[in-house]
Formats: structure tokens, C-alpha cells, sequence
């Protein structure tokens, strides 16, 4: 199979480039990405209402990937607790070669496609639960692996690929297949596929969590209150929410301790 990801770049000489012109020309092959999500729109809203009905029936979603897509993964996994504030386990992303490799890569890691599984076993994967494969090759091991096996044993599967007839999408209920062209580095997947991916897991995770009821109009009602920035984000959301003055917002947020709670309390006085 033929591998746009690893075709050779539209542009040649870089090393002779000015700055302007390798920042121009990498900006001009980024300009085609969000294009392809639009098109890949179909495929990714049959993905999530699947998704919305396993995670309401107490299921999880797994991310699973290798290199540049598991950190991706796991930077998505790792957003929706204080975001949306749901449980740690909800989200969860798994790489290959394990946590050391989100920061160092491990060599042969994403070639071995039964560590997936394994890794998914820890976890008490079952059939409630819901597993997206994350490969731009659309062939790592590892990933089409975990696929498979999760399928084997009654287990939703969906991917985010970047080639057309993937082995990984072959191993999908709900393939996600984004055709992006070459990379203007040749084979730098981290570019323009890597950007891809970010923009569909953020729809993904964010549909999903707004069917849930974790947003209320368009504020995050449920996010954790972690630092001193959301602090102050969740008065002013309270503030808009109510009419309520900032102290009076701020004295309800640190008596309820959430948005949701402090807004509810607010409208049942009325």
C-alpha cells in the first residue's frame, strides 16, 4: 500500500530557503488541513454519537498510539478532568512504551502489535468501553494490534489515520481517514498530520463532553477549580450566569466549590 505520509515533500531545497520562505511554505501546506477534517466530518459524527452512548453507559474511551499520536493522545486524555471535570479514568491514552515514551522515544516500541492489548488489559478494558487507535501511517503495529484484539473480544474501535485503505482503519468500526498530502518535510508526521489529529480529538472530546451536559450554554460548568485563572473564570461565568456582583459570585463559587453547583443554587432561590 502506497503511503501519502511518506510521499515525498511538494517542496525541495529547504536548506536553501530563507526563514521567511520555509515559515511561508509550511503556513501554506497548513492552510490544507482543516479542509480535510471538514470533509472527514460524516465519518467523525458517527464516531462520537457511538462514543456519547458507550460513555453514558458508564464506558471509557481509550486513546492508543505510538510516537507524535500517543502524546497527542494522551495530551487530549490528560485535558478533559480539569476541563469538563470528570473522573481520571474516563479519558485515558496509552502510548507505546509506555509513560517513559511521552517524553523520550523507546526504540521498537509501536512494532510489537501485542503490547497494546496487554496494555489495555491493565486496565480492565471490556465491552462497555470504546478504543481509538491514533496512527498518521495508518500501519503501526501496536495500534492495529490493540485494535483487533479489542474487536476480538466485543469492543468498539475507531481510528484517526492520515492514509486511505489503512491496516489500522481495516481494524475500525469507525475509521477516521484524513487524506493531507505530503509533509513539507518528507515524512515529518509531527506537521500536518500531527495537526490533524489535534483538531479531530479536540471535536471528538469536545461533542462528546457537551452531550454529556458537562457545558451550559457555552461555559465549562464543570471544570476544576485548580488554580487562581479558573477561579476567576468560574466567577465571572457565575457573574454572567446570574447578575450576581463579582463578590457575591465569588463568596457562592467558594461556598459550592463549582460553577454547576453555585449557578443551581442561585436559580433555586428564584
Amino acid at each position: 500500500m502506497s503511503s501519502t505520509t511518506e510521499s515525498s515533500s511538494l517542496y525541495d531545497g529547504l536548506e536553501h530557503m530563507s526563514v521567511r520562505e520555509l515559515l511561508t511554505n509550511i503556513n501554506r501546506e497548513d492552510h490544507t488541513v482543516p479542509q480535510q477534517v471538514a470533509k472527514a466530518i460524516p465519518e467523525i459524527e458517527v464516531l462520537v454519537c457511538e462514543l456519547v452512548t458507550k460513555l453514558k453507559d458508564g464506558g471509557r474511551l481509550f486513546y492508543v498510539g505510538a510516537g507524535t499520536s500517543g502524546r497527542l493522545g494522551i495530551v487530549d486524555a490528560s485535558e478533559c478532568p480539569p476541563t469538563f471535570g470528570v473522573a481520571h479514568n474516563r479519558v485515558i491514552g496509552l502510548i507505546a512504551g509506555g509513560d517513559g515514551a511521552i517524553r523520550k522515544a523507546v526504540e521498537n516500541a509501536e512494532d510489537d502489535e501485542f503490547q497494546c492489548w496487554k496494555d489495555l488489559e491493565k486496565h480492565h478494558i471490556s465491552s462497555r468501553d470504546f478504543v481509538v487507535g491514533i496512527a498518521a501511517s495508518g500501519r503501526t503495529p501496536y495500534v492495529a494490534g490493540g485494535l483487533k484484539k479489542a474487536r476480538e473480544n466485543g469492543i468498539s474501535t475507531g481510528c484517526i489515520v492520515c492514509n486511505s485503505g489503512s491496516l489500522v482503519a481495516r481494524h475500525a468500526d469507525f475509521p477516521i481517514e484524513l487524506s493531507l498530502g505530503p509533509e513539507f518535510v518528507t515524512g515529518s508526521t509531527r506537521m500536518k498530520a500531527g495537526t490533524a489529529q489535534k483538531l479531530v480529538l479536540n471535536m471528538i472530546t469536545t461533542s462528546a463532553m457537551i452531550k454529556l451536559g458537562h457545558v451550559k450554554g457555552n461555559k465549562m460548568v464543570d471544570m476544576q477549580l485548580s488554580n487562581r485563572k479558573l477561579v476567576e473564570r468560574g466567577v465571572r461565568m457565575i457573574m454572567e450566569e446570574t447578575g450576581l456582583s463579582y463578590s457575591e459570585a465569588k463568596e457562592k463559587l467558594e461556598k459550592f466549590g463549582s460553577v454547576r453547583l453555585a449557578i443551581l443554587s442561585i436559580h433555586e432561590q428564584f
